[in-house]
């Protein structure tokens, strides 16, 4: 309940003093691959991770987003590997994954390969035996009425420590903690978790200092709008529910237009749109379970609209089972099916700037009728270029028609690669699920 009270008052605050994000230029064409290294090899180590930053870059990743590195909590541990979020020490790295050197090869290769390395931060609890603790820092954390460290109230987090923000000294070491990526390792930010359990001045007081090291990017595992105050990007999680919704046909297109016109968001925020991610993938089911013959269409969609796209490792080889969270469970890698796929979209997405974070100036604009509640077209224009995106959200063949006289020229479709001229009135045929993309 305190945390959020706290939220409350400090997101007001925000609104009114707000903050001078100081947003690298790499960030607003960039797409984003979210790696959870104990999975995705069998060896489970960050150089296993670096020997595949070519192939990812090939197929269009910028920003690479690796779950928590850091070692792991014993005390409550669930599992035989205990989760990633119960962090024991938050200046060193998991030895399962290698050790620092390993680490910071990783980012230099990233960078030299014009990549971006953003790590899992966990700022709203520790593991129950975490280093503070050890040191005897209780007063660091929310203790009960026996004088005990506690998960966070109302969760089943009974592996780690809940936070105390009304302590000046934590935040001062956990800021502390976060410079320290930037300077020894030379990361590019931070993916925080559970950022709307943190307070807010918090948050803006980090930013602060660490973009006043170097230019970071940062990405709220929330959604709230005032986060934007101190981070480039938020989660798409209602637009997620939306996508998975429309696949099961409990809604339909409609859905989604509502969902784009109300945005109350700010022009120049970034919203992460994703099919799956770490969470939705061990705990909700794969995009198979969800979304079924659907999930082509709606990663169309994520890809298109407005946002940054998220591919979760694994997806490219149609990842087909919930990974394990807190024991191995390496993704098979013999069928890499879906690389083409993903590397048109992620392409299309860095090099088209009518798909770019902007000012606003080139939101999705809706040709379909706010009334069709079986097909989706849409157009993002930015100067010369365009990016019309037709689907077919229903399970049915379908022949969609619309309006084409506001586009102009030739265009190419992403997927066959055809030419097409739009004008007057244009009808196009499409597969159950279907979808075609046209740019120029």
């Amino acid at each position: 309940m305190l945390k959020s009270i706290l939220f409350s008052v400090f997101a007001l605050v925000s609104v009114s003093v707000g903050a001078q994000l100081n947003t690298p230029d790499w960030s607003y064409n960039a797409t984003i691959y979210e790696i959870n290294v104990r999975q995705f090899s069998k060896e489970g180590t960050f150089s296993a991770v670096t020997k595949q930053l070519p192939r990812l870059r090939t197929m269009g990743v910028e920003i690479i987003w690796l779950m928590p590195i850091h070692p792991i909590g014993v005390k409550n541990r669930k599992g035989s590997l205990g989760s990633y979020y119960a962090v024991k020490d938050y200046q060193k790295v998991n030895e399962e994954f290698g050790n620092m050197d390993d680490f910071k090869a990783l980012v230099k290769e990233a960078h030299k390969l014009n990549m971006r390395v953003i790590i899992d931060w966990v700022a709203n609890h520790s593991s129950p035996d975490n280093i503070w603790i050890e040191e005897g820092h209780l007063d660091w954390y929310t203790l009960d009425s026996t004088g005990n460290v506690q998960p966070t109230i109302g969760t089943d987090w009974w592996d780690v420590a809940d936070l105390n923000y009304e302590n000046p000294a934590m935040r001062m070491e956990m800021i502390k903690s976060m410079k320290y990526w930037l300077t020894e390792a030379d990361i590019d930010g931070f993916r925080c978790d559970v950022a709307g359990w943190v307070p807010m001045d918090f948050w803006m007081e980090a930013r602060k200092q660490l973009q006043a090291v170097k230019p970071i990017f940062m990405l709220a595992e929330a959604e709230e709008v005032p986060l934007h105050d101190a981070f480039e990007m938020t989660y798409g999680w209602n637009f997620h529910h939306i996508m998975n919704d429309v696949a099961k046909g409990k809604k339909d297109a409609t859905a989604i237009q509502e969902y784009i016109k109300m945005n109350k968001y700010p022009g120049s925020a970034f919203r992460m749109n994703f099919t799956s991610n770490h969470d939705e993938n061990s705990w909700n089911g794969t995009e198979m379970e969800r979304m079924g013959d659907a999930r082509f269409a709606m990663a169309v969609l994520a890809s298109t609209i407005e946002g940054m796209p998220l591919v979760y490792n694994g997806q490219e080889t149609s990842l087909n089972r919930r990974l394990k969270f807190f024991d191995k469970d390496s993704i098979d890698w013999k069928k890499m099916d879906l690389v083409p796929f993903y590397t048109k979209l992620l392409n299309l997405h860095k090099t088209n700037q009518a798909l770019w974070v902007k000012d606003g100036s080139n939101l999705a604009q809706f040709i379909t009728t706010q009334n069709s509640k079986e097909h989706l077209v849409y157009i993002r224009e930015y100067d010369t270029q365009q990016v019309i995106t037709v689907l077919n959200l229903s399970n049915k063949k379908a022949e969609v028609s619309f309006d084409s006289s506001g586009m102009s020229g030739e265009y190419t479709e992403l997927f066959s690669g055809k030419k097409k001229t739009f004008g007057g009135s244009s009808k196009i045929s499409l597969a159950p699920w279907g979808y075609q993309v046209y740019y120029k």
